[in-house]
């Protein structure tokens, strides 16, 4: 038996025969400190939740240090636009246009991401891998519910066949109480009976949040690969870790126009900037702006 270990992490995996490989998050914290950042409302926690836990494993695949990767998702509906950052090592920060977007639950009572999201538009994933345009793919939305869009870009987009679950589990108080999901992939040559032993496996595990709360990632990972004998290959800690610091912004707010800067040195009231992924906010004194224009 696994032993469980109760913090964010992705614990990767192979199956013994070689055909299937597996990637599983626990991303509970993280998701919790996005949440309280930007305040969210339980659905809008449960799309950027699912989108972190997406993001982090893809990026974590990425092996080459200083990579990264960008996934932005706009489907039309009231949380705007979901933009999620990875680097390399599978640390994320994300943001949405409307944290405190909200829509009535589904009939079955759960939280309606589908809803919040839309599904009129386009999942991008963007890998930047320095020194070279970055690679861009992109597929239409399938139901704006986020595992389902990403099963379908890996097929659409990189022709990988691909299960993916993605959930975040909110109290009635507001917090994540579980966050996390997997994504499986085949790998070349693999037999029709492996891919209908993991469809049924899949069907057979239910809800990532229900195992995530009880056991964690590596009873997901048990769960998804039973009868493949599945090899841990990798554990990686992951965290929420935003990159923003006080010289960046200035260097940001100092590429504006002579005019816009002039404008504010006249105002002569210091200059407040807010991240958008963390909403740490910097301030600057006039005399920082006018001292760079001399």
């Amino acid at each position: 038996m696994i032993e469980i270990i109760s913090m964010d992490q992705i614990v990767k995996a192979i199956s013994e025969d070689g055909f299937v490989s597996i990637s599983v998050i626990n991303s509970k914290s993280l998701t919790q400190q996005a949440k309280e950042m930007r305040n969210c409302t339980p659905v809008v926690t449960a799309a950027l939740g699912r989108t972190l836990a997406a993001a982090s494993i893809i990026g974590s695949s990425m092996k080459k240090a200083g990579a990264s990767l960008t996934i932005r998702i706009d489907g039309g509906g009231p949380i705007g636009s979901v933009i999620v950052v990875s680097d390399d090592e599978g640390n994320v920060r994300g943001y949405v246009s409307n944290p405190h977007a909200d829509v009535p639950k589904r009939a079955d009572g759960k939280l309606n991401v589908g809803g919040v999201v839309g599904k009129d538009g386009m999942l991008s994933v963007i890998r930047d891998f320095g020194g070279r345009e970055p690679y861009t793919g992109a597929s239409a939305l399938v139901s704006g519910e986020i595992a389902e869009d990403f099963a379908a870009y890996f097929a659409a987009s990189e022709q990988v066949p691909s299960a993916c679950a993605f959930g975040v589990l909110v109290g009635r108080d507001r917090s994540v109480l579980a966050a996390g999901g997997y994504i499986v992939q085949l790998l070349p040559g693999a037999p029709g009976g492996v891919i209908d032993k993991v469809e049924s496996n899949v069907g057979a595990t239910g809800a990532v949040t229900d195992v995530l709360f009880s056991g964690g990632a590596d009873a997901l990972l048990e769960s998804v690969m039973s009868g493949f004998s599945p090899k841990v290959i990798e554990r990686m800690p992951v965290e929420y870790r935003c990159t923003c610091n006080r010289e960046r912004f200035l260097t940001a707010v100092l590429s504006l126009s002579k005019g816009e800067i002039d404008e504010m040195v006249a105002e002569g009231e210091p200059i407040e900037v807010c991240c958008q992924f963390c909403d740490h906010a910097y301030v600057f004194e006039i005399s920082e702006l006018g001292g760079s224009l001399l």
